[in-house]
């Protein structure tokens, strides 16, 4: 069966006529629905990478370690990168005995899968700046996201503002980044602070870190939200792949600019 490039190609060129594009458009995009149906409890998404640039993640809370292999597995024989998040150690352990070449991040709690290595594609990096050491892991996912896509990605850990003067320090490399994550909990401050002293898009993600008032990550939520610093967007709580993922995307596409 022709792939969808192919069918396009050929009418084109005008060796294949309308009626008969369309025909072999639905008998395509209907296989790629049933290869995806054969897991049984997950319908995979395999066009993904086509459409968006970076294949279907996998969520891996929640699901059992078959559930994972078998996911796994599929889309390793539709891609060369396969990102898999929120896994816990023991279900990382049994996943990576199961599949060569599975790699466990324990601090992002995330697994990684290359069919080469994988490659910096993009110039220039992303700063993943994080307030303290109990948002790392929501900051290393976030991290590793971005590389998975190609990005360079400088960690500067553990700037918050009650130490302020530890971010000062750190601003040149900060500007210098195409865009910034900032991940912080407690009452979310540093991206209101970074916001108002860098020139770059900023991705803010709130983390659960706190003591009682802090509702599990609302407080900050709600303080990011309402900063009045210009340039800051803000993720879920906890989201570091989302924030991770949206700065792999500017730095896609500061590659096509004009």
């Amino acid at each position: 069966m022709l792939n969808m490039e192919q069918i396009l190609k050929l009418v084109q060129s005008g060796e294949l006529d309308i009626q008969e594009a369309q025909k072999q458009l639905k008998e395509h995009l209907v296989s790629s629905t049933e290869d995806s149906n054969n897991l049984g409890f997950a319908n995979l998404d395999l066009q993904r990478e086509k459409r968006t640039g970076f294949p279907e993640v996998i969520f891996g809370e929640g699901k059992t370690t078959e559930q994972m292999i078998a996911i796994m597995g599929k889309l390793m024989q539709h891609t060369e990168r396969v990102l898999a998040t929120r896994v816990d150690a023991s279900k990382a352990e049994v996943i990576a005995a199961a599949i060569p070449g599975v790699t466990y991040h324990s601090t992002a709690r995330a697994l990684t899968w290359f069919k080469k290595p994988i490659l910096q594609v993009f110039e220039g990096y992303i700063a993943v700046v994080c307030a303290g050491t109990s948002d790392l892991p929501v900051a290393e996912e976030a991290a590793l996201t971005a590389e998975c896509m190609g990005s360079h990605v400088e960690r500067i850990y553990d700037v918050g503002v009650a130490g302020i003067h530890r971010l000062f320090e750190k601003l040149p490399l900060i500007r210098g980044a195409n865009a910034i994550v900032v991940v912080a909990g407690m009452e979310g401050a540093l991206a209101s602070v970074v916001g108002g002293l860098v020139s770059k898009p900023i991705i803010a993600v709130p983390t659960s870190i706190g003591y009682g008032a802090s509702f599990h990550g609302i407080a900050a939520l709600l303080a990011m939200l309402n900063s009045c610093a210009p340039g800051v967007s803000v993720v879920n709580i906890d989201n570091g792949f989302g924030a991770g993922y949206n700065a792999g995307i500017i730095q896609q596409n500061m590659g096509k600019r004009l």
